[in-house]
């Protein structure tokens, strides 16, 4: 039984449900839901994994992911072999968590010092509006004062 992921939101197609959608190019899109077809049909953005990758939200080159590949040739059981895989499977999970929890982190130091970078500009631009004109005139006159009294 093969569990298919849908193209809008990446989430799975159990065989004899969704909707199958070939392009002229015999591109297959796979959807869950009448909601991700119509939403495709009307060219929304789509929200799925790929999405994301290819806008450079989530991790994209990982060899992690090759894990994940479809595999056409059937293994014949065995247990020793099973439980290897099982064990291979989360430790490779937590190795995914921990890359992905590392790829989070230095967007957030980027967005920060972009947003910081935004922020500067932004106070120089509009300095005029938070220099009060009063502050000038007392600078004035505490000079006017000190130069008297002299």
């Amino acid at each position: 039984m093969r569990i298919e992921k849908c193209y809008f939101c990446s989430s799975n197609v159990y065989p004899g449900h969704g909707i199958q959608f070939v392009r002229n190019d015999s591109k297959i899109f796979r959807f869950c839901r009448s909601k991700c077809h119509n939403a495709f049909k009307k060219k929304k953005n789509p929200r799925s994994k790929a999405f994301r990758k290819a806008a450079g939200k989530e991790l994209a080159v990982d060899p992690s992911f090759e894990f994940e590949k479809r595999r056409n040739v059937p293994i014949k059981y065995d247990r020793d072999l099973w439980q290897k895989t099982v064990t291979a499977i989360k430790e490779v999970e937590e190795i995914k968590q921990k890359r992905s929890a590392q790829f989070i982190m230095q967007r957030m130091k980027k967005a920060k010092s972009i947003e910081k970078a935004k922020d500067t500009i932004e106070v120089q631009r509009n300095l005029s509006l938070i220099r009060s004109p009063a502050a000038g005139l007392k600078q004035a006159q505490q000079a006017k004062y000190c130069g008297g009294n002299s």
